[in-house]
Parts: C-alpha cells; structure tokens; sequence
C-alpha cells in the first residue's frame, strides 16, 4: 500500500495538477454557497471544460469541485440558516444558533478542522480498506439496504425532542411528499396533477431553501429584524475546550460517515443526519445540542466529509456510485475511456492512486483556504439586515431557477418558505419533515425491491439475512432504549424531569441552566434554554411577551418549549 501511495502522490504533485486542483477547490467553494447548485450539478456543469485535459487532472479538478463545494454549503447554512446542499441541513440546526451568539467564526473554523481531519482519516481508512468494503458492499442486497433506510427513520426519535408523536407525524409528512412522482415499482405517475415537472418527485434542494432560507426570513420580519451581531475579534477564534469537545464528535462523525458512505447509493445526507443522532446519544453535551452547541457543527460536517471519500469505494472498485455526485463522476470515467470496477487497481495504479492523493492535497488546500478566512467570513454578519434580506431572497430564488431552469423550483421554494414560517411560529420541529422527505425514496426504493426478491414476501426476505437483523436491532434500541432507561431511572427514585443524567432535563450535566458551565451565549448573543429544544431548527426571535421561557417540569409530563426571551443582541431596529 505504501508504494501505491507513493506512486499516487508522484503523480498528483505535478503543476499542472496542484494548479487544477486548486481551480476545483475554489470553484467547488463557491458552487456549495450558491443555493440551488450542489456538488452533483456544478461536477455536470465543468464536466465538458475537462473534455481536453488529462483524465488524472480531469478527475482531480471535478474531485476537487466535490470536495470544495461540500464546505462551501456548510458556510452559508452557517451564516444565514441557508443550506447549499441537503447534507448541509443538520450543521443549519446548531451553526446557524453559533453564529446569532456571536461565534460564527468558531463555528466555521471547526467545521473545516472536522472535515480536515475526517477526510485523512477517512483516506486513510479508503486506501487500506478498500477492497474489503467493497466485497461487504456486495452482500449488501435490498433487504439490507431496507434495514438501514429503517434504522435512519428511527433518528426521527432524536430529532422529535419531547413529542415523539409530533415527531413522528412530521416525518410521515415528509415521507407522503417524497411519493410525489412516478411510482417505483409500476411507473405510474403520482400526485403530479398533470404536471411533468413533478414525474421527477419534489426536489429537495428547492425545499431546503425554502424551508429554511425564506422560513427565517419571514420570521425575522414578522418579529422585526435583529440588530446585526458584531462580536469581539477574541470570539471569534477557537478556545481549548471547543476543540477538545470537537475530539470526540469528529471520531463518531468520521466513523458513521466512512460506514456509510460505503454503502451504494446512501449519499451524504444520510450520514450527516446519523452522525447528529449519535450525537443526541451518545455525546457529553448532548443536552446543548440544538442550542449552539459546537459537537452539533462538527459531527455532521465530519460525517459528510468522511462519506463523500468513502463514496469513492463502490464507484471505483464496484463501478457503482456511491451517491448523486459519484454518479456524475462515474459518466465523466466513461467519457475519458476508464472503467471503474474490479480490475480497476491493477490496469490503472497510476492514474487511481493519483486520483486518491488528490483527495490528501484538496483538503489541505480547503484547510489553508478557509480556517484563516473563519473569522473574515463571519464579519458578514456585521452587515445591516435590511441589506442582506434582498440578498438573500434573489439567491435562492435564482438558485431554485438555475436547478432546472423552471419556474416551479421557485414556486416550491416560494410554498415551502411559508410552510417553514409556519411552522417557526408553531414551534414544530422541521428535521423530521426533512429527514422523511430525503429518506422517503431510498426508503421506497429498498422496499420495492425486497418485495420482487422475495415474491411479495417482504418481512421474511429482512429476516433471512443477519446483516439486516443486525441493523434492525440497532433501530429497535435506538427507539426503546431511552425509554427503558427511564424508567430504570424512575424505578431507582430519580424524579422524572428532574435532570437525571442523559434525560436531556435541566442540570443534566449537573450545572444550573444559565451557568456558565451550561452553555450561556457569549455576551450580546441571543439566549438559549438548557438544550431540550425540540425543533433543532434556526432560532426563534421572539418578541418580548409573545412567549415565556419554558420551565422544567416536575411531573415528568412533556412539554412542549417555548421560545426564550431574546438578549440585548436581538433588540430590534427603530
């Protein structure tokens, strides 16, 4: 292996292949923080550009858009609650809560250490272990695959907060939205209303942007827009122990996203919502989640680096790819003549392992690009909202139109703009309705095929197989385990509510909510509660008097929280 590596990094130092993979890099940067584009479509779009080069620099340039434009979506999802990819959305729920607390700049440079060290992890692990993920990758049939579609709709028990119910409804919403379009299994068109633009399904990226873009701006200008955040420059910089929290997210992250970006099809997103369910479990802070905790930022933004490299393994050694944008670099193999599959490594070391070191220097030049512009990025937020505002509406809309050249991906950002609104008012969580809906077609895909493998006999095909009863119980204790651990605690005498460890209550950790070992803003940021926010979605700024903040209930009942009351840095402009 080592002489492979050798081999490859002899061939990606070139000039001509730093210059290009710098080009890609940059150019992926900012493709990821224009809404709308994504990774998939910027890679389509410079694909006849490379038509002339090498296919190693070809590659390296598109694998260095793939990489770059995955932390470009991150710094706006960051900044102004706007997702420039659907892996993007998880790191909206805690990053976006830094940034309004005046740590925009943590937030941002954190997000590119995790992806920094998950990809050379992540590397790593691809070029050791390649071949044997791919052979498990080939017992992965559609009963496993269902498996894990399962275990990922049982994260909506993470993303539900206090109302499981609630939860669980809005995931089924976002599940019935996903049926838009042509049917799997017959072909038979859907809940389009006649409309061909809709035979494709309901685009998701349209209603990221809609969901949380224009949601947060119509909530904002219904409660009156804040006072820009201007921050001290010191807090804008990383401390001690936001890297020492980070240590441990990053290594969960990093694992979620490698396991299942090895699996054919699963994409980013995926991970990304699995790695902030891991968190919800199994973090030290996980009752700050939701609230602007840093492990929220990390954890996703780690996934979806470490998932994009391992999306790499069933392209190049099984020829089939690991997501939307592998799937476009798998045609642009095609066009210059390569053929990904199993002999791959032994025809073509030169030009694979190239491809590989690649990966080591894009991220190097990620890192040196955007750790030292964190603190720059994040004065952006110094700008007056009513400058921003249009801004952003002519962003997104132009980027929903860009997608498809359509004006119905403007109407559906336009549709799902107030549906968030509205459910910002509600107080309802808007991750579920996500994670149903980016979940719903791979959930439906999976399950037709399982069907046709087993003759209609759907539940006897899943138990057949011990990978998938394996995954199955994992689901089966991610949804009864924190009830059973409840009530264990409840029959030892802890009172419910109370803040027994891990219920997520006040004191959980054994600090008063407020303290300064609880989480509390920065000075001038807006205040949050104790962490057991439901909705994980971008803050409420709530007027003073519309809602009281929410206190801890000694019956154990749940409740549903309300919005606190908004600090000196949410005043609103005259």
């Amino acid at each position: 292996m080592i002489d492979n590596i050798v081999t490859g990094f002899g061939a990606a130092l070139s000039a001509e292949n730093l210059l290009w993979c710098f080009v890609g890099v940059l150019l992926g940067t900012v493709i990821g923080i224009l809404p709308g584009l994504g990774s998939a479509t910027g890679v389509a779009i410079l694909i006849p550009v490379t038509l002339t080069f090498d296919p190693l620099t070809a590659l390296i340039m598109l694998a260095g858009i793939y990489h770059g434009s995955q932390f470009g979506a991150t710094i706006t999802a960051i900044l102004i609650a706007t997702p420039g990819e659907a892996s993007s959305v998880v790191s909206t729920l805690d990053g976006y809560r830094m940034a309004r607390q005046g740590r925009a700049g943590p937030a941002l440079a954190i997000s590119a250490l995790g992806a920094f060290v998950s990809a050379m992890a992540s590397l790593f692990a691809l070029a050791a272990v390649a071949p044997f993920f791919a052979r498990l990758a080939l017992d992965f049939g559609p009963p496993e695959m269902l498996a894990v579609m399962i275990l990922g709709l049982c994260t909506i028990v993470v993303f539900s907060g206090r109302n499981l119910l609630l939860g669980m409804a809005l995931g089924l919403v976002g599940i019935l939205i996903a049926c838009i379009g042509v049917d799997v299994g017959s072909g038979t068109p859907r809940y389009t209303f006649g409309q061909i633009d809709l035979f494709g399904g309901v685009p998701y990226v349209e209603v990221m942007i809609g969901l949380f873009a224009i949601g947060e701006l119509l909530n904002q200008l219904h409660t009156g827009m804040a006072e820009p955040i201007r921050a001290r420059f010191r807090d804008l910089l990383l401390k001690k122990e936001d890297l020492r929290r980070a240590a441990p997210a990053t290594a969960r992250g990093t694992v979620v996203g490698f396991l299942l970006g090895c699996l054919p099809g699963a994409g980013t997103t995926l991970a990304s919502f699995m790695a902030y369910g891991a968190e919800k479990r199994f973090s030290k802070n996980r009752h700050k989640l939701g609230t602007g905790a840093i492990e929220g930022v990390v954890a996703p933004d780690a996934a979806t680096n470490s998932a994009s490299n391992a999306n790499f393994v069933p392209t190049l050694v099984l020829g089939v790819p690991g997501g939307a944008t592998t799937a476009v670099l798998l045609g642009a193999f095609l066009i210059y003549g390569i053929q990904p599959g199993p002999l791959l490594f032994e025809n073509q070391p030169t030009l694979v392992w190239g491809l590989l070191a690649s990966f080591f220097i894009g991220n190097f030049i990620l890192l040196a690009l955007n750790l030292p512009l964190a603190p720059v990025l994040a004065q952006l937020l110094r700008v007056r909202y009513a400058i921003m505002y249009p801004l952003i509406i002519v962003t997104s809309l132009v980027g929903a139109y860009s997608v498809k050249n359509s004006m119905l991906s403007v109407w559906i950002v336009i549709v799902f703009g107030l549906v968030g609104y509205a459910m910002k008012r509600l107080n309802l969580p808007v991750a579920p309705l996500v994670l149903g809906l980016v979940i719903g077609p791979l959930f439906e895909k999976a399950l037709v095929q399982t069907s046709a493998l087993g003759e209609g006999a759907v539940l006897p095909t899943v138990f057949a197989s011990p990978a998938a009863l394996v995954i199955l119980a994992l689901a089966a204790v991610l949804v009864v385990g924190p009830v059973a651990v409840k009530a264990l605690r409840r029959d030892r005498g802890g009172a419910p509510g109370m803040g027994g460890p891990g219920t997520g209550g006040p004191g959980s950790d054994g600090t008063a909510p407020g303290s300064p070992d609880a989480g509390t803003p920065a000075p001038g940021a807006s205040s949050a509660d104790d962490g057991t926010a439901d909705d994980g979605t971008a803050p409420d700024d709530t007027p003073p008097g519309e809602n009281t903040p929410p206190s801890p209930a000694s019956d154990g009942s749940s409740r549903h929280p309300s919005s606190t009351a908004p600090s000196p840095a949410h005043e609103r402009q005259s």
